[in-house]
Order: C-alpha cells, then sequence, then structure tokens
C-alpha cells in the first residue's frame, strides 16, 4: 500500500510541475506588456521601464521561470501585481467564498440527482422514469453559465425574487447554486438509476421482501447505503472541481470566489495570481484524485497494481 502511495504521490508532483511550467510560459505569449498594464495609458516609457525592472520582467524569461521555482520551494507564491498584496492572503480571502458556493451547489446537485434517480428507479419503465430521463437529458445539455444568466433574467429581473448578483447573504448564494447543481444533478440521477436497479435484483433485497418488509424501508435500509458509495466518491471529487473551476459562474453572479479572482487577475495580466490559483486548483484536485485512489485501493487490492 505505501508503494502505492508514493506512485500516486510522484504523479500528483509531476501533473503540478507540468500544470505550472505550462501556463507560466503561457503568460509569456500573450502579446501584451504587464508592466504597461500596472503603469496605466498615460505612463511614460520610463515609467513602464521601472516598473519592468522592479518585477524583475526585464530578465530572460528562463531566469524568471527558474526564480519562480526556488521562490516556490521556499513556499512564496509571490506579491500579486493588481491587488498589492501576497498571492497566498489573495488565495485565503477568496478561499471562503468559493468554498461557500461549492457546498452549496454540492448539496443541490446531490439532493435533486437523489430524489430523481431513486424515484426513477423505483418506477421502473412507468411514465416517471421516462420523464425523469428526459429530465437528465436536458439538465446534462445546460452550461452551467448559460443557465445562470437564465436564471438571473427569470428571477432577478423579471420576477426580482433574488438579487441580479453579489456576495452576502443566502439570497445571493441561491441563484449561482442552482445554475451549478441543477446541470450537474443529471450525473448523479442517472448513477443511482443504475445503481438502484442493479441492487435491487440482489438476493439480500430479495429476502427482505420476502420477510414481509416494506419496499420504503427496503430502499431506504438496504439498497441506499451500497448504491450511494460511487455517488459520494464522485460528490467528493465534485466539491473539489468546484472551489476552483466555477470562473464563468462567479463572473455572472459577481460572486467574489478564486474563479472570479483568476479572471480579474488574467484580464489585468497579474501573472503571480495567475499562477497561484492554478497552482491552488491543481493541489485540491490532486489531493481530491489522492484520495479517492487511496480508497479505491485499501477496498480492491488489485487497484494497487495498476
Amino acid at each position: 500500500m505505501s508503494n502505492y502511495i508514493l506512485r500516486r504521490v510522484f504523479w500528483i508532483f509531476l501533473v503540478m510541475f507540468a500544470a505550472i511550467t505550462f501556463t507560466f510560459f503561457l503568460t509569456y505569449v500573450i502579446p501584451a506588456d504587464p508592466a504597461a498594464q500596472i503603469a496605466g495609458p498615460t505612463a511614460g516609457a520610463r515609467e513602464i521601464e521601472n516598473i519592468r525592472k522592479d518585477l524583475a520582467l526585464d530578465q530572460p524569461v528562463h531566469v524568471q521561470y527558474f526564480n519562480y521555482l526556488g521562490n516556490l520551494l521556499r513556499g512564496d507564491l509571490g506579491r500579486s501585481w493588481m491587488f498589492r498584496r501576497p498571492v497566498s492572503d489573495a488565495i485565503l480571502g477568496a478561499l471562503p467564498a468559493s468554498f461557500m458556493l461549492a457546498l452549496a451547489a454540492g448539496i443541490v446537485e446531490l439532493l435533486i440527482g437523489a430524489i430523481i434517480g431513486t424515484i426513477s428507479a423505483v418506477y421502473r419503465y412507468h411514465w416517471i422514469d421516462r420523464v425523469s430521463m428526459i429530465f437528465a437529458l436536458i439538465a446534462l445539455s445546460l452550461p452551467s453559465f448559460w443557465f445562470g444568466l437564465i436564471l438571473l433574467y427569470v428571477f432577478g429581473f423579471l420576477i426580482p425574487i433574488f438579487p441580479l448578483g453579489g456576495y452576502g447573504g443566502i439570497q445571493h448564494l441561491v441563484l449561482p447554486a442552482l445554475a451549478v447543481g441543477i446541470p450537474y444533478s443529471a450525473w448523479y440521477a442517472r448513477m443511482l438509476r443504475s445503481s438502484i436497479r442493479e441492487i435491487l435484483g440482489e438476493d439480500y433485497v430479495r429476502t427482505a421482501r420476502a420477510k414481509g418488509q416494506r419496499d420504503f424501508r427496503v430502499i431506504l435500509k438496504h439498497v441506499m447505503p451500497n448504491a450511494l458509495i460511487p455517488v459520494v466518491t464522485m460528490w467528493g471529487m465534485d466539491l473539489g472541481r468546484f472551489i476552483g473551476g466555477l470562473a464563468l459562474v462567479e463572473v455572472i453572479f459577481g460572486w467574489p470566489g478564486l474563479g472570479w479572482q483568476a479572471v480579474q487577475a488574467a484580464k489585468n495580466l497579474d501573472v503571480p495570481v495567475v499562477m497561484g490559483s492554478v497552482l491552488f486548483v491543481s493541489a485540491i484536485m490532486s489531493v481530491m484524485n489522492l484520495i479517492v485512489d487511496i480508497v479505491y485501493g485499501w477496498l480492491d487490492p488489485r487497484v494497487r497494481l495498476s
């Protein structure tokens, strides 16, 4: 098991190194000058040159790259050019908003997916089953950012129940959570539908029914604990992906999370924040993958040999 974990950790560092390298050099392909962006449109050539020297942008790209790696090994993510503070503080400041949205969207997708998937499996080949799968198909086809715009127009403008955006109380959280959770809930509905149908044919389920237990009790006590195992695993992965992967939704709703911050940094050529955001999101996803791999390896020894 220890060798299995070490191999996975090695691949995590390799993937993160590749992500950092690709992102770093990609920022220098952009035909724009960060120093000129920071100085503003009225700055002179001397002022721009001073900013370039102050930020060490006058050095060759490979020198800047190795300097960044050296600082990274010492735990220094650099200083934001736009926010004028350490990148680590900027990321930690945006993390609570991203975590709140990720958790709310995760709860929405899990609840809706579990309800629809269970009902569809119980009423197999019934019209309820067909309607449920039609809903799942439509939901799978909805991009979250487009669905978010529709929700904003309907419930923020036509029927002004919720605010048009911003960050604050529960009323600001409802629409972005629905915009993300409803489309993703279709995956859980389809997964639970297949899992429950398969488990309903097991011998222990037929035995429980033969003993006179009601269908609701059989499903709740015997079926759901087994059917939810892959769902919980997928849900944990979704939380990791949502924390840093909802940039478009955060921009649409003005939600000041990691995605919104990364977009603002990219618009202003704030390379340190872009690099720090990519590194942080890569670390979250890698850790979540590692946890899932360890659990799978512990449950099934054959996985350790892969």
